[in-house]
């Protein structure tokens, strides 16, 4: 076994690594950047090293400076984690040069199954159901339409060096086809360093379902089982679960046995991932073969009992499998959700900022509840526009889906993270989504079920629950200010009536106070309902309940009010007194200025190109300009018909959200 591991990465899947190597009593290693000198991976390592500036061209993807870094601690094996080198053959080759095991798979295989085109002719060979499409790369506009036009519109334009949705595209005219391939090519270019893309048949509303594969150096290969991992925006992964809801056992071993069939070929000796996809009538079609661990794997772990961390190092040092196929086990059901820095109200766009509060749930077990968070972050941590905006995973285990669903829904309203603008909202809206709960699922759910925005609207009953939670939050606020120095102690018990805005409604409540600090509130009515909490000022989750049912939700002070949420609803609320309210009726509504005549910067990042010029007219929906952000191309386009009038920014400006990029007339 090894005495000493490198881990070629950082962030969340760092730290992951770090914790399985100290169970194991194995010595770890970070590395660094300067971006992430202060970073919780560097604290958690035994050692870590500086590997250089912030770009991860310049230290991250850094080959010789990352086995030179072996070289000085004294590693004997290095793990690549997903991303970065994780998937580069001659990462792989130039550490075993220097004498130094690579946890992953031999570098045959990852040059195999890294080349999308190749790997998809040898799937085929292998008797692995494949999507129909061209197998070679097309080069120029004109070649793209005419191999578009022989498979069939629409199609899916993808880079053979892809992943993680860098270099994807769908189109469903030749229009779409040319700007596709352009934008793709580009993508790809500044994201792996390979231009090459090629087109194939677009599955329209597929699931993406996955299949985990092991692999030793004995050739013995066995699968885990199938991820769900069809909930996906901008062609990324936002929420996987294990099993699918989809797959039956029969299918199940259909798929495993394909996936196994395709690892045998290229002798796989790690952990890796099959994908496929399956269109709405059951048939399923191969996608790629992630050669690396997957940022989804906790869900499979929970699901098998089984450490994909430690398996991978163990067969790295040289060990069989200690299992065959026959001793693979599935227990309950596991979820996890992606917490991301990111605006799901500006079409997921990422954020940055500094973590000024984060505090997760709780983790372990609880009768039959499991959770588990993987994260890289602390309080205080900067989420940078140099890399992946990913905050945390939530896992959640449980007896089976709808528990695993409602542990999963409490667990992110316990959730807090403040200072940057995270997808947390819109993570408890999906567990509360009735299509999401029946678990009818395909890619295009997000944009299917959220269209309009990512803000779920409030029901009358969570209305009245959310407005009853915010007067007891008024209550317990005049108790402790009668406890301040140099208040004159008023009446705190006895029934008083509040109108609570709540959004655009107005709901009427009296709460009944008790001399013990008890509250107990009626809507207009009715029987007056206890709410019951140990809440206390200043805290930012409200757990407790409303008429004997149990209620979750964040609180936010916002000026003289609240914004609370739950269950993916977010509503704002002010609690007054029915004199103040009919006062503030009276307040004239405040107008937002006009600011139809800007370009904004949705999201920080890089201005790649200005595709118009002052003094041209523009057409709605016309691209003006390509922002760089977390190495994912974005193509700003015209709202409205107009006449760019100015440019306030040029090609390889770094902008922040909001900065403008042009004025029209």
């Amino acid at each position: 076994m090894f005495a000493k591991i490198l881990i070629a990465n950082r962030g969340e899947i760092a730290c992951r690594i770090i914790a399985t190597a100290r169970r194991m009593g194995i010595a770890t290693v970070a590395v660094f950047s300067e971006a992430d000198r202060d970073a919780l991976h560097v604290t958690m390592a035994d050692e870590a090293i500086a590997i250089g500036p912030a770009p991860a061209t310049a230290s991250y993807l850094a080959i010789d400076t990352i086995v030179a870094a072996c070289r000085s601690a004294g590693a004997d094996a290095v793990h690549p984690g997903y991303g970065f080198l994780s998937e580069r053959a001659e990462f792989a080759e130039a550490l075993a040069a220097a004498g130094v095991a690579f946890i992953g798979p031999h570098a045959g295989a990852i040059r195999a199954m890294g080349d999308k085109i190749e790997s998809k002719k040898l799937a085929a060979d292998c008797g692995v159901s494949t999507v129909p499409g061209h197998l070679g790369t097309v080069d120029n506009d004109s070649e793209a339409i005419a191999v578009a036009g022989e498979i069939g519109l629409p199609v899916m334009i993808k880079a053979s060096a892809g992943g993680g949705g860098k270099g994807m595209r769908v189109a469903f005219t030749d229009a779409e086809v040319a700007a596709g391939v352009r934008s793709a090519r580009a993508e790809a270019r500044a994201a792996f360093g390979d231009e090459r893309v090629f087109i194939e048949r677009y599955v329209e509303s597929p699931r993406h379902i996955e299949v985990q594969v092991l692999g030793d150096g004995h050739g013995n290969v066995v699968h885990l089982g199938e991820r769900e991992c069809s909930l996906q925006r901008r062609h990324q992964k936002v929420i996987e679960e294990a099993p699918s809801p989809a797959v039956d056992a029969r299918l199940r071993e259909t798929m495993g046995r394909q996936a196994v069939a395709l690892a045998e070929a290229v002798r796989y000796d790690s952990a890796g991932t099959v994908e496929f996809i399956m269109d709405r009538d059951g048939r399923f079609y191969f996608l790629e073969m992630n050669t690396r661990l997957q940022v989804e794997h906790p869900v499979t772990e929970a699901v098998t009992g089984l450490d994909l961390v430690e398996l991978m190092i163990r067969s790295a040092a040289g060990e069989p499998l200690a299992f065959a196929q026959s001793d693979v086990r599935h227990d309950g059901w596991a979820i996890e959700a992606r917490l991301y820095a990111e605006d799901p109200g500006r079409g997921f766009l990422p954020a940055i900022g500094r973590l000024t509060r984060y505090r997760p749930p709780p983790v372990g077990r609880n009768g039959t509840t499991a959770i588990r968070i993987d994260s890289g972050v602390r309080e205080g941590a900067e989420i940078s526009i140099h890399y992946d905006p990913m905050i945390a995973k939530l896992i959640v285990h449980d007896a089976d889906r709808n528990a695993a669903t409602d542990a999963m829904a409490d667990a992110l309203e316990r959730f807090v993270v403040d200072g940057v603008a995270s997808n947390r909202a819109f993570l408890a809206a999906v567990m509360a989504n009735r299509r999401w709960r029946e678990g009818r699922l395909s890619t295009d759910f997000i944009a299917e079920e959220f269209a309009d925005g990512t803000a779920t609207p409030a029901d009358a009953a969570m209305r009245e629950r959310l407005a009853m939670v915010a007067v007891a939050i008024a209550v317990g606020d005049e108790r402790r200010s009668a406890t301040l120095p140099g208040r004159i102690a008023g009446k705190l018990s006895g029934r008083r009536g509040f109108v609570v805005a709540i959004g655009e409604d107005d709901v009427v409540l009296t709460a009944h106070v008790s001399a013990d600090g008890s509250v107990a509130i009626r809507s207009g009515r009715g029987r007056p309902r206890p709410v019951v909490s140990d809440w206390r000022p200043g805290e930012p989750v409200w757990a407790g309940t409303v008429g004997g049912e149990a209620i979750v939700a964040q609180v936010h002070r916002d000026g003289g009010g609240l914004i609370l949420s739950c269950r993916g609803v977010t509503v704002a609320v002010r609690v007054m007194a029915p004199h103040v309210a009919e006062l503030a009726r009276l307040m004239p509504e405040k107008h937002v200025s006009d600011a139809a005549k800007l370009l904004r910067c949705p999201m920080p990042g890089v201005v790649v190109r200005i595709d118009v010029a002052p003094g041209q007219a523009v057409r709605a929906g016309q691209p003006l300009a390509v922002v760089e952000a977390m190495k994912m191309e974005n193509v700003l386009r015209a709202e409205r018909d107009a006449t760019v009038a100015r440019l306030t920014a040029a090609a390889g400006d770094t902008l922040a959200v909001d900065d403008v990029i042009m004025e029209f007339e």
